[in-house]
């Protein structure tokens, strides 16, 4: 080999080491993602056997880096999955251990998703609110336990926060309405109580806000109804009391609205029977008085659920001018006299109606 090959050669081989160094993943990056598999114990399905060699961004089962910096940017693992990898297992993921604070030497983590391995507990990591760029924090579906960080606001680009089906206690911090980005929230069947903030509203870019099955009380802030993006909003399961802010039918977007299995009490307001929703459930509070007579054109239900309360009287002759109800319970109230005639009632059940007062006529017995 001459001199001059044997140069060429080396420097080759120079680019290429230095090539591979600088494309691999930050050796603080690998040592953090190893940490945080070391606090977790997944037994069954091998989730980290590919967790091997110096480069995390190169087939680490459910890490992804960003093509420019190589910094780890999301990490994606799910307990419930159509990859080969649950497919050829035939069952779902059950994983234990807890959420390792080392996560948060990840500091270019863009997406956290650790979902649905029924086992994981502990408390969410502290230190999660100072990963700046991070947009997605999803634990739905384990057993975490503790309060929400209290300075969660402090994660202005987060866009998802979902911690659906644990074990988090508490209050819900002052500072998640400093979440400016917030579109998606999930709080569901956790042990959350105390009041909803009063200035729930400035979640401005929030589209669906799932908060049922806790523990929370007070009243339900005015303030939602400045949310114009909000479509689905789901209180029910809860300890919520006083009266419902009319503010909520006049709306744009809002479709879906479950209030049911709460305290709520006092008039239903007449705009949410006027209004965008279409899902309306309020079963199961201490509503009483008459059904408001203000049915219209612009009245369009596939669910109506107003059971288990106090209303007494007539039903309102107006709802036959709605122009769709799909579902309608009035069932265990205190109504009484004739059902009206044809639609919606000529395609309704007799539970749809009983357990009242004194409510007669088709479906239920003739009148006497």
């Amino acid at each position: 080999m001459t001199m001059f090959s044997y140069i060429t050669l080396l420097a080759t081989l120079t680019i290429l080491i230095l090539t591979s160094t600088v494309r691999s993943c930050p050796a603080s990056d690998r040592a953090a993602l190893l940490a945080f598999k070391a606090a977790l114990h997944e037994p069954d399905l091998g989730i980290f056997n590919s967790w091997t060699g110096t480069d995390c961004c190169h087939n680490w089962y459910g890490v992804s880096c960003d093509m420019e910096t190589r910094r780890v940017a999301d990490i994606n693992l799910r307990g419930e999955s159509e990859d080969p990898i649950f497919q050829k297992a035939g069952r779902s993921g059950y994983m234990t251990g807890s959420i390792s604070p080392s996560i948060c030497k990840l500091e270019r983590l863009s997406s956290l998703t650790i979902a649905d391995w029924k086992g994981i507990s502990g408390p969410i990591p502290a230190c999660t609110t100072s990963l700046p760029f991070l947009r997605i924090l999803d634990l739905i579906g384990n057993r975490i336990s503790g309060e929400i960080p209290t300075d969660i606001g402090r994660l202005d680009r987060l866009t998802v926060l979902n911690i659906a089906d644990n074990l988090v206690t508490g209050r819900i911090p002052r500072s998640l309405t400093n979440l400016s980005s917030l579109m998606h929230l999930d709080l569901r069947n956790n042990r959350i109580w105390g009041s909803l903030p009063l200035d729930f509203g400035r979640l401005r870019m929030l589209s669906r806000a799932l908060l049922s099955r806790n523990y929370i009380g007070g009243t339900i802030p005015d303030s939602i109804s400045k949310i114009y993006r909000l479509a689905d909003l789901d209180l029910s399961l809860n300890k919520l009391s006083g009266e419902i802010p009319a503010s909520l039918g006049k709306m744009a977007v809002l479709a879906t609205l479950n209030l049911d299995s709460n305290k709520l009490s006092g008039k239903i307001p007449d705009s949410l029977f006027n209004s965008a929703i279409g899902n309306l459930n309020l079963s199961k509070n201490t509503f009483q008085g008459y059904l408001p007579d203000v049915f219209g054109p612009k009245s369009y239900f596939t669910v109506l659920d107003l059971s288990y309360n106090n209303f007494w009287g007539p039903i309102p002759k107006s709802l036959s001018q709605s122009s769709f109800i799909g579902h309608l319970d009035l069932s265990h109230n205190r109504l009484c006299g004739r059902i009206p005639a044809g639609p919606p009632f000529d395609h309704l059940e007799a539970t749809s109606f009983a357990y009242n007062a004194c409510l007669c006529g088709k479906p239920l017995g003739a009148c006497k």
